[in-house]
């Protein structure tokens, strides 16, 4: 093992969650869609969990009448809300020009997306948050939103991600730095690029638990593969090849956030392309802290041998543990 692994003790630690369970991708999100001239039906999508007492609550134009409202649903760890509304009163341009938004962001320190899509093929979309609760609907739908908030979405996610993160800080200690870092991430991105737009776009489906239960395998073989004393393992003799064929299932993993999420009709091929920018950017800014993290460390502190070498093991003993956690949890989930 390489003295990366050492100096990248704390950084693990640092990213362990608090509780011992990867992040299930659940952004909130409100969708208008336009059914006849004047009739919308609305989807409010919400995790269950709130870290306030004041609840998420969607807003729209007073001017739009709920004409029915149906029951609340459970969906993995979110709940559904749907209403159909009569915006009768707006005339014909509708919610084009008006303001929809959710309440309570501030104090649940939350942001959501919200979409619009009108019967003509139009569509909008704009995350809102504390700063700005509410979206006033354009005439047009703007390109350099798309490419701005789809962005941001892929990066939040790889950062909110813990089992991804912790599979390419596995590489980092299978690989450590130079060239053989850069063609490894290379593959990795290929792979997950190569599913992420296959099931986005509809030519790819999956069994989304048995694709979960999938990643965190891949995380303990890899943990396994640092275990090695030797270099005779497949990951270390053939990291490339290995690495992209994992990262076909984390690219399926990332599909389905951007499945909870929607992608704007109009505009499907520039969300896609910008939400994996959005996962590349996260994905190397997580690897350059990493590795500065590493040289602040390595530089300043001084072991003895004996101590280094007791101390070596523990983040791939912490990786295959937490990995092996969540194989044991997405397994029931498979099987339940």
């Amino acid at each position: 093992m390489t003295r990366i692994s050492f100096s990248l003790i704390l950084l693990l630690v640092l990213l362990i969650p608090k509780e011992v369970e990867a992040h299930r991708f659940a952004p909130s999100l409100l969708k208008f869609v336009q059914t006849s001239e004047y009739n919308y039906n609305v989807v409010w999508k919400t995790p269950t969990e709130a870290t306030s007492n004041i609840p998420l609550r969607p807003t729209w134009p007073v001017s739009c009448v709920v004409e029915a409202e149906r029951p609340v649903v459970r969906e993995g760890t979110g709940t559904v809300s749907s209403w159909t509304l009569d915006c009768t009163e707006l005339g014909a341009e509708g919610l084009v020009g008006q303001k929809i938004g959710v309440l309570g962001l501030a104090d649940n320190q939350a942001s959501a997306m919200v979409m619009l899509s009108l019967i003509d093929g139009r569509s909008y979309q704009n995350v809102v948050n504390a700063e700005a609760i509410e979206f006033l609907i354009p005439a047009q739908p703007s390109q350099s939103k798309v490419m701005t908030e789809y962005s941001v979405l892929g990066a939040e996610h790889i950062w909110e991600g813990p089992d991804h993160l912790m599979f390419v800080f596995g590489l980092l200690l299978l690989v450590g730095g130079g060239a053989r870092l850069f063609w490894t991430i290379t593959a990795f991105t290929l792979g997950h690029s190569v599913t992420l737009a296959l099931v986005t776009l509809g030519f790819l489906t999956y069994p989304v638990a048995l694709i979960e239960f999938a990643i965190a395998v891949s995380i303990f073989v890899l943990a396994l593969a640092l275990v090695r004393k030797d270099n005779s393992g497949l990951f270390k003799r053939h990291p490339w090849w290995l690495v992209s064929g994992f990262g076909l299932l984390h690219g399926m993993g990332f599909a389905g956030a951007l499945a909870e999420i929607g992608l704007p009709q109009s505009n499907v091929p520039l969300a896609l392309l910008f939400f994996n920018v959005g996962i590349e950017i996260g994905q190397i800014a997580f690897v350059m802290l990493v590795l500065a993290l590493w040289w602040c460390i390595n530089r300043p502190i001084v072991l003895d041998r004996i101590a280094i070498q007791k101390l070596l093991p523990i983040p791939v003993y912490l990786l295959g543990g937490l990995s092996a956690m969540w194989c044991i949890e997405r397994s029931l989930e498979v099987l339940g």
